[in-house]
């Protein structure tokens, strides 16, 4: 016998089936004047995380929505992160109503608005929130460029439907989002860039979608808290070697190089090493030893520090 229950799936599962934990996004556009207009959504996610030639985000839509209808014509957005605030919120939810028009939406606006990192002409970001990714619509999936010719079809659009980019159902788009820009406060970069502590965590809410017709539930953030990571999954001397000695004939990891790489998951260990071999390589070392480890490590610190 069960202990479970089997719950009928509806439309808008994620809300009226389940008990989801989202992020919550403002995501910012530029109208058919040139103005900067902001919708609330929930169904962001990361998509490209490793292995392309770029980082994406996807964004499930109605694609009748300002925010859709935006993206199809101009192909520009950006994601606002804000910390929790009840107040916040409530203007978030606002934001959210469906049905109003840019201008009805942004009258009662009560962030501030500044210029992105980004070239070109972009959306205005929101000053007050931790994080910004500035991203541009990559059209060139499935073809969906095409259907910029069916913007302004807001009772629903027939088909032909795209897969995974573009207008993907009547009522329905998603959008690959190309993240051209990472934006940090300093306190979060410094985090980021130099180690974090539970004290260095933005306060990020969680939101938990429609449960009825009268609320909008989400969760106010405490405290983040650390787990260790297992040390059995760490590697030995001797399995960083042998896993070393295999890349390259002619590039050399000295014990203390591998000593070094240890405690990285052994699913990313050869991509770890390649990348190591790929850097003696361009700068003509045939050792790797202590010194030259860390000058990788200083590498890719401030080329993450540059993201």
């Amino acid at each position: 016998m069960s202990s479970f229950k089997d719950l009928r799936i509806v439309d808008n599962f994620y809300q009226s089936s389940a008990f989801f934990p989202m992020p919550t996004v403002l995501i910012s556009t530029l109208d058919d004047e040139g103005k900067t207009t902001i919708g609330a959504y929930s169904l962001v996610f990361p998509y490209y995380i490793a292995g392309k030639d770029y980082y994406a985000m996807v964004l499930e839509a109605r694609n009748s929505s300002n925010t859709a209808q935006n993206i199809l014509k101009r192909g520009k957005c950006a994601l606002n992160f804000l910390e929790d605030s009840y107040r916040d919120f409530e203007a978030t939810v606002k934001l959210g109503f469906p049905g109003q028009t840019p201008a009805e939406k942004m009258k009662n606006c009560p962030w501030e608005l500044e210029r992105g990192l980004a070239e070109g002409e972009r959306p205005l970001v929101i000053k007050k929130a931790y994080q910004v990714f500035e991203c541009t619509w990559d059209d060139t999936l499935e073809d969906a460029y095409k259907d910029k010719e069916r913007v302004g079809q807001l009772d629903g659009v027939e088909p032909p439907y795209r897969n995974f980019n573009g207008i993907t159902s009547k009522f329905g788009c998603h959008f690959i989002l190309k993240i051209d820009k990472i934006l940090m406060k300093e306190k979060f970069y410094d985090a980021i860039v130099n180690g974090v502590k539970a004290s260095s965590f933005p306060k990020v809410p969680v939101d938990f979608g429609y449960r009825d017709s009268t609320y909008f539930w989400y969760t106010k953030f405490r405290r983040a808290l650390k787990c260790p990571i297992p040390n059995v999954q760490s590697n030995s001397l001797g399995s960083v070697r042998f896993a070393a000695d295999r890349i390259d004939p002619d590039v050399h990891f000295t014990d203390e190089a591998c000593l070094m790489l240890v405690k990285v998951p052994r699913v990313f260990l050869k991509t770890v090493l390649n990348g190591c071999v790929k850097y003696a390589r361009e700068h003509g070392i045939k050792t790797i030893d202590e010194q030259v480890m860390k000058e990788i490590n200083d590498k890719r610190k401030a080329e993450k520090g540059k993201r």
